[in-house]
């Protein structure tokens, strides 16, 4: 029991915590509204229509829940005055105005500004970065439910009822309607950075509707919601923590399950009266799962080793060939993950709160990695290698990854050597013992950076430069390109980072530019989804038969499982781009 308690031992679990219970009233409360008013649809809709409100804040930098409450104001007023005339109308009221609310925010981030780290989290949510400020949107939210409840709850519950009647009686006015669809949507604003805006309805809707099955009374009922929705937050949290998943999907899914077995329990009661079996058999998978949870996750005896946290897969890949043995290497980004979309999990803050020594990529590519530095506290040295390297070009004047510098500086080997270098430096201030050891692997891995390099020399000197055309799916090669004398004809994401959005009008003159140039190749990377760039291939009538590894290296056994397997890997499949397959570029020695 003693191991299973010890996740809420954590600070960021501690803060999620207070956020889930804080906002299980709101929640549990107005779930059981909006159970009984059919409401189910219009609350999931009124998070995810905050959509162009989230996109506006980032890009603007505002407040992000005050972007999203301007957003679901205007979709509950939509809403409402839709619906006016005929209550019953609510879901075709709200599907018009979601589809319009996603509309506007589609076309914000793909031509105006960029959906960026800011917006992904808040569509999905994340437990692991709670402020105060949004332990305080959540505690307005559930004292405004509460007021709204003493005050118009027996309207509520009268049109809940029966609509007719109430109308008969006199209760005719669309206010305490459109009080209710505004809690509704200031509650799903409070869940954004807790559960996420997709995600919502986990905490909004499932916990009424499993507590509907089992009470009859209106306010046992909503008392039983609130208590189920912090339960489920609190256990999905712990959930979280054990299995290394998302919050906000744990939850979901965790509530999800909840709901299941209760229905599955009182259909069985309906009809077999086996109550009890039902309830054993739950009993016993729960005690099963906390068994497994307990036992499986035991944490590794310390082998005196120095532990170390790298954020990317490129990093992790330099850090154990300068390490080597003397070094425990924790690499957060796992083979073929888009770092510009990650989302810390639970893990990343254990294992850099025990860290000696953290190294990031720098320029704002692994930007979330700040977040997960403050969560895990401790003072491990934090190493930005971009700030190491020699030869930088421009980055993103604008978006949410803006930076001075383009991020993707590893694939100029030159500045691999001096990130080898910083890393050989810091590994032995960490560990002055091991300094040896550390300067004799660096030296022997330098050998081999310097190899690379002159073999992709080498290889496109073969390549008659007015063929050395490049196009691929984001902007991720500008390195690459300058060092090797590659012109960049464009990019199917025209951005450094992969959270731009592409627009018709971008992808019509790229496909010009390339029938112009007579384009021979389209690269698409092995990171991002393929279909725009093959697409795009088909309608010029390029190939897209040859990856690229531009953001993250490939899984084991694949070319680009190690930084010199991508780099080699990246140099024969532009090679063979370039002249029709009728060239490649063999590195041996490697």
């Amino acid at each position: 029991m003693r191991r299973v308690l010890e996740p809420f031992d954590l600070p960021f679990v501690q803060r999620g915590l207070l956020e889930v219970g804080v906002l299980a009233i709101g929640a549990g409360l107005v779930g059981t509204w909006i159970v009984l008013r059919g409401l189910a649809f219009y609350s999931h809709a009124v998070g995810t229509a905050a959509f162009p409100g989230l996109v506006l804040a980032d890009g603007l930098g505002f407040s992000a829940h005050l972007g999203a409450a301007a957003t679901a104001a205007v979709v509950a007023a939509g809403v409402g005055w839709l619906a006016r005339r005929d209550r019953d109308r609510y879901d075709s009221s709200t599907a018009l105005v979601l589809v319009a609310a996603l509309a506007v925010g589609v076309i914000l981030a793909s031509d105006v500004f960029h959906s960026g780290a800011d917006v992904e989290n808040l569509l999905f949510g994340s437990l692991l970065v709670i402020g105060p400020s949004d332990v305080l949107w959540a505690a307005g939210a559930g004292v405004a439910v509460i007021a709204g409840t003493l005050l118009l709850g027996h309207r509520w519950t009268v049109a809940g009822f029966d609509p007719t009647s109430a109308r008969a009686l006199g209760v005719r006015s669309a206010l305490p309607d459109a009080a209710l669809l505004a809690l509704v949507a200031l509650v799903a604003i409070a869940a954004l950075s807790a559960i996420g805006a997709l995600l919502a309805t986990a905490l909004l809707v499932v916990p009424a509707a499993t507590t509907r099955l089992v009470f009859s009374r209106l306010r046992p009922w909503q008392l039983a919601s609130v208590a189920l929705a912090a339960l489920e937050g609190a256990i999905g949290l712990w959930i979280s923590v054990e299995a290394n998943a998302p919050p906000g999907a744990a939850i979901a899914v965790l509530s999800a399950a909840v709901f299941v077995v209760v229905a599955g329990g009182r259909a069985l009661l309906a009809t077999r009266r086996a109550a009890a079996p039902a309830a054993a058999a739950a009993a016993a998978v729960l005690a099963l799962a906390l068994l497994v949870a307990g036992c499986g996750a035991s944490g590794s005896s310390d082998d005196g080793r120095l532990s170390v946290v790298a954020t990317t897969t490129q990093l992790g890949d330099l850090v154990r060939n300068v390490g080597g043995h003397a070094v425990d290497v924790t690499q957060i980004l796992r083979p073929n993950t888009d770092p510009h979309e990650y989302e810390p999990r639970p893990s990343d803050v254990l294992d850099t709160a025990g860290a000696k020594v953290v190294f990031e990529n720098g320029d704002g590519l692994d930007g979330w990695m700040a977040k997960v530095l403050d969560e895990a506290g401790g003072s491990p040295t934090v190493v930005d290698l971009g700030a190491h390297v020699p030869d930088r070009l421009p980055g993103e004047a604008s978006g949410p990854e803006a930076s001075r510098y383009d991020p993707h500086w590893w694939h100029d080997p030159r500045n691999v050597e001096a990130a080898v270098g910083a890393i050989r430096d810091a590994l032995s201030r960490a560990d002055p013992a091991q300094k040896g050891r550390f300067a004799r692997n660096a030296a022997a891995y330098l050998a081999r950076v310097r190899r690379l390099d002159a073999g992709i020399r080498a290889c496109f000197a073969t390549v008659p430069p007015a063929q050395r055309k490049l196009v691929t799916d984001h902007d991720a090669f500008g390195y690459f390109a300058r060092r090797y004398g590659v012109q960049v004809i464009g990019a199917v994401i025209p951005s450094q980072t992969t959270q731009a959005q592409p627009s018709a009008g971008d992808i019509a003159k790229l496909s010009a530019l390339i029938q112009r140039e007579r384009v021979k190749a389209v690269f698409p990377e092995t990171s991002i989804n393929q279909k725009l760039a093959q697409a795009l291939a088909r309608q010029t009538g390029a190939t897209a038969h040859y990856d690229l590894y531009g953001d993250t290296l490939g899984p084991a056994g694949s070319p680009g499982a190690s930084y010199l397997g991508m780099e080699r890997a990246n140099a024969n499949a532009m090679v063979r781009g370039f002249t029709g397959g009728r060239q490649g570029c063999t590195i041996p020695g490697l």
